[in-house]
């Protein structure tokens, strides 16, 4: 019965709470199982929500039913600038895309206050740069940074442990790496410098080569100083200078042509045969779609060449996204976990525990994880 009891809601915050997480007031009303015209009221304030339907959008806003009750809506920090250049889609986002917006944001929070407790540093150890920095240089000296040669690269033995070295260093660096489920389509990463620790999302949708360069095109952006939200793709040709800039960083961190060069040099009469592009791919851990754009940009095939081999990859490209290589794709609780967040984040959540500053509860909760699992991902993530 107390389920069907009104409550009184301020209209600012009703409307807040459903605009902040991208629903619409036909959304709602299918939710609810009402109609437009019934949400339309609670709205203008002509009829109170009640307990049930505020409970009902308490867990599809990912919201607690507290938040309904607040007598003005949240300041929360804006959404980073809209780089993806999609067309008619400015400052518009999946569901799915601003609830991991508003997580990252949280875990970005949780991950500060957790490192003041422990006297972590969050301020990143790089330099700030501006895109007057010649990119190329750049990205030669970050690869030596990460202690990068060709030999390393080749040496891993699947993307996924190239893309968890890269991780790896810029956690060293104090940026925090987290990777979520998006919308591929709606974008594949984003980046918070407004505050410490600066942080990095990657799609989990994507492929895993294609994470790789979305890790160091954002990475470009923690240089750049700039929060925003992108669609890193080396053949999208509408991009402003930033987005460009990052393009050739991300590049020339990855495959400088130093590199580049001899390897096409030595397999020029056949390097846009599948065997050839498949070899390169597996062996340096990236894109057939980046090592076709850098053949281009080398002028070692024409635009015809480059058009048509790449008509005949980029569809398969997106279909080798493998089950239980997405999130919660069958991972086991604890890999997840440490897929989602990385050791970083954990080890400031477990040292905080071991130092008595969090309760047991508090831990699970910031790891997002059951109490069976807790052993688990601080073992993993000590190794």
């Amino acid at each position: 019965m107390a389920k069907s009891v009104k409550v009184e809601v301020d209209l600012k915050v009703f409307k807040w709470l459903r605009l902040s997480a991208g629903w619409s007031i036909q959304d709602i009303a299918k939710r609810l199982k009402t109609s437009v015209a019934v949400v339309g009221k609670i709205e203008s304030g002509e009829r109170n929500p009640t307990f049930r339907q505020l409970n009902i959008l308490s867990s599809a806003y990912r919201r607690p039913v507290a938040a309904f009750l607040l007598s003005k809506p949240k300041e929360e920090k804006p959404i980073p600038k809209d780089y993806r250049m999609l067309p008619g889609k400015k400052d518009v986002f999946d569901k799915k895309t601003i609830l991991v917006l508003r997580k990252a944001r949280d875990l970005q929070e949780i991950g500060r206050e957790l490192s003041k407790n422990i006297d972590y540093q969050t301020k990143p150890k790089i330099e700030r740069v501006n895109v007057s920095i010649n990119p190329k240089e750049l990205g030669g000296k970050y690869r030596e940074k990460f202690d990068l040669t060709e030999e390393k690269q080749k040496s891993f033995k699947t993307p996924y442990k190239f893309f968890n070295y890269l991780r790896d260093t810029l956690e060293d660096m104090n940026i925090l790496v987290f990777q979520f489920s998006m919308p591929v389509e709606d974008a594949r990463g984003f980046v918070f410098v407004d505050e410490f620790p600066n942080t990095i999302v990657i799609n989990t949708k994507d492929t895993i080569e294609a994470r790789i360069f979305s890790l160091m095109h954002e990475f470009g952006h923690i240089l750049l100083g700039e929060s925003v939200i992108d669609f890193p793709d080396l053949m999208e040709t509408r991009k402003n200078e930033f987005e460009n800039w990052c393009d050739e960083f991300a590049s020339s961190l990855l495959l400088p042509e130093n590199i580049s060069k001899p390897v096409f040099d030595s397999n020029r009469s056949v390097l846009t045969d599948t065997k050839t592009l498949k070899t390169l791919s597996r062996s340096y851990k990236l894109s057939k779609a980046m090592l076709l754009v850098n053949m281009r940009k080398l002028q070692y095939i024409t635009k015809n060449e480059y058009e048509d081999v790449l008509n005949r990859y980029k569809p398969k490209d997106k279909k080798k996204i493998k089950k239980g290589e997405k999130q919660g794709g069958g991972l086991p609780s604890d890999k997840r976990c440490l897929s989602q967040i990385g050791t970083k984040f954990v080890s400031i959540v477990a040292n905080n525990y071991d130092s008595r500053l969090i309760t047991y509860t508090d831990a699970l909760n910031y790891l997002s994880i059951k109490s069976k699992s807790f052993d688990k991902v601080l073992v993993e993530a000590r190794k």
